[in-house]
């Protein structure tokens, strides 16, 4: 497969300026030409009530099914508390090596903490979230570098700590995972 361009597809509303800067960021990651597009989905299929969130599983394979295309890699945008049985929550998920991913905006305000809202962060926080999706769907695997963006989190303090890019070894093996396709 081919993919010559990055799909992100919004759930629910994003401002218009937040979005186009989200653009620019992975852009500049990936080299890639970025589209948005809206999609329309009915999220109670993926609501489960005794957690009182979102099954990540259900709707990456969904989002899958119904968004993901050969010659795109696909990233379902959303807010939405997700999970997965394993963990209590996530920031998202993706198919590794796969066409697709989610990422959620979620859990990553400052106001769900009890901190002052700071558009500039979240933006950082949520495109740092996607470039680590679509770092899986180019077939890469979580990074033990500290501020790669590939290294694993658990917390929204753990993406603060990463930096939005690759670290030199991911840069190499995305770039032969791009060359290869």
């Amino acid at each position: 497969m081919n993919f010559q361009k990055i799909t992100l597809v919004t759930f629910g509303y994003f401002e218009n300026d937040f979005l186009q800067k989200l653009i620019k960021k992975i852009h500049t990651e990936f080299f890639i030409n970025v589209q948005l597009k809206e999609g329309h989905l009915d999220l109670s299929d993926f609501y489960e009530p005794n957690r009182r969130q979102y099954d990540a599983n259900k709707l990456l394979h969904h989002f899958e099914k119904e968004y993901a295309t050969d010659d795109s890699k696909t990233i379902c945008l959303i807010n939405v508390d997700l999970f997965i049985p394993i963990f209590t929550y996530i920031f998202g998920q993706a198919f590794l090596g796969g066409r697709s991913g989610i990422a959620s905006i979620y859990r990553l305000n400052n106001e769900r903490y009890g901190i002052e809202a700071d558009t500039n962060l979240l933006l950082e926080r949520f495109a740092k979230e996607i470039i680590h999706e679509l770092g899986h769907t180019f077939g890469l695997i979580h990074c033990q570098i500290t501020d790669c963006v590939m290294r694993s989190g658990t917390y929204v303090e753990d993406i603060d700590q990463k930096n939005i890019s690759f670290c030199s070894k991911c840069r190499e093996n995305l770039m032969l995972q791009q060359n290869n396709k």
